[in-house]
């Protein structure tokens, strides 16, 4: 799988969402241009090659993945997204609070990474989906089962009646009595979780279109789905997903897709706006 996100994605960001994806020697150059940016951008291909001791054209085929004609147009991108970094970040104080405050200038350095693997089509069609499916079904689990309920109380509001069910079992009886004309919305930052893919499985055979919100490229969840939106982790590697698993900026993007389907259904989303703001003004004191 290669790059079809953002031209002006960062190197980081692709490696981020298309890791899982590579092939052995390419994921070794990717792991190795994370591990030192720095000395990658003075390498040649041929360097880089025997230091990771992997043949030449694996580190050009490893640059085309990542989206770039080349490895010397990587090495150019990488120079950049290091001269925008060049910014120090607070390393913190010593003290607790100052810790909280180095650990959010750190996410807020990277979040322009996790809208970098969207595209146009895929948006598109994800609206176009929710807006005329007869029922809308979303379907997450572990860390993501709060991502999902936060995205139906904000579908709801929006006027697109959604629904989720609390354990993974329920999810797949009601999955697999979608059918043809409904959705199901599947949250799942890893893409991999077991509970989630019996769930979608339930949807496909029920004939439901799927639509999976996702941290990496490929993965699991990815290879089901009909629409797959992906935001790549903060994190710099699938590993450090698992271990310092953050979902603030998939919520994040989740909050703005449904401003845009509001902003899709025009009059019709701005009324149903205005009635559930009507309707929290009237229980507030």
């Amino acid at each position: 799988m290669s790059w079809h996100g953002a031209s002006d994605a960062s190197p980081s960001a692709r490696i981020a969402a298309l890791l899982p994806s590579l092939q052995r020697g390419e994921r070794k150059v990717a792991d190795a241009i994370l591990a030192d940016r720095d000395s990658t951008v003075e390498r040649t291909a041929q360097d880089l090659a025997d230091a990771v001791g992997v043949g030449r054209t694996t580190v050009i085929r490893a640059a085309q993945s990542l989206g770039y004609e080349g490895y010397p147009q990587l090495r150019v991108a990488l120079a950049q997204e290091l001269a925008t970094e060049s910014m120090p970040l607070e390393e913190g104080d010593g003290t607790m609070v100052g810790a909280v405050r180095a650990g959010v200038g750190r996410f807020a350095a990277r979040l322009s990474n996790t809208v970098a693997a969207l595209n146009e089509d895929d948006m598109l069609r994800f609206l176009q989906l929710l807006d005329r499916s007869q029922r809308v079904l979303v379907i997450a689990n572990g860390l993501s089962g709060a991502l999902g309920i936060d995205l139906v109380l904000r579908l709801n509001s929006a006027g697109r009646p959604a629904e989720m069910l609390p354990d993974a079992l329920s999810q797949q009886i009601s999955a697999r009595q979608l059918g043809a004309g409904s959705l199901c919305v599947v949250v799942s930052g890893s893409g991999a979780n077991r509970a989630t893919l019996d769930g979608m499985r339930a949807a496909r055979a029920s004939g439901a279109n799927i639509v999976a919100i996702t941290s990496f490229a490929r993965s699991a969840v990815a290879e089901i789905a009909d629409v797959t939106l992906v935001v790549p982790p903060i994190n710099d590697t699938f590993q450090d997903e698992l271990i310092h698993t953050s979902r603030a900026a998939m919520m994040l993007v989740l909050e703005q897709l449904v401003e845009q389907f509001i902003a899709y259904r025009g009059e019709r989303g701005r009324e149903a706006q205005a009635t559930s703001v009507s309707l929290l003004g009237g229980i507030l004191e």
